[in-house]
């Protein structure tokens, strides 16, 4: 009986020994080749269908703004506003990420511009400045930390 059943696969002679065995499908060479040619940087994923659209900086500001709106309103959560402007939530997270950095660093460069004028570019005595009332506000800090550490051990009995 084993010979029989080894003599149907090879020969093919019933019809299990044929569905047993599974054909692969030849591999696709444009794949291939882009992979052959950019070893060193992968390949951007691509969703058959779906194609990336990129937004200028005012369409990502607008959305935004009509994200942050939608969400102050408290009627829907955040992830189904974000996907009713359609854009995915990681987008929405990363546009926000980067849009605060953009922000500060156009403000800070106008106002220290303006320190410079009122003061007349002396930047070192600035820095002593800086630095003086960073030390006063560090103490001041520490001493009400201290106070209440021992107002902490005060109401625990650990003095």
């Amino acid at each position: 009986m084993d010979d029989e059943n080894n003599a149907s696969v090879v020969t093919g002679e019933s019809g299990e020994g044929i569905t047993a065995k599974k054909q692969k499908s030849p591999k696709r060479k444009k794949a291939a080749a882009i992979t052959a040619s950019n070893a060193s940087e992968p390949a951007p994923v691509e969703m058959p269908g779906a194609k990336r659209k990129t937004y200028s900086e005012s369409e990502k500001a607008e959305k935004l703004k009509l994200i942050a709106k939608k969400v102050a309103e408290g009627k829907t959560p955040l992830q189904e506003v974000v996907k009713s402007t359609g854009i995915s939530v990681q987008t929405y997270y990363q546009w926000k990420r980067n849009e605060k950095p953009a922000a500060k660093k156009n403000v800070a460069p106008a106002a220290r511009k303006v320190e410079r004028v009122a003061t007349g570019g002396n930047e070192l005595a600035e820095l002593v400045q800086l630095e003086a009332e960073n030390n006063r506000l560090r103490s001041l800090l520490a001493e009400k930390l201290r106070a209440e550490n021992l107002e902490l051990r005060k109401r625990l009995g650990l003095n």
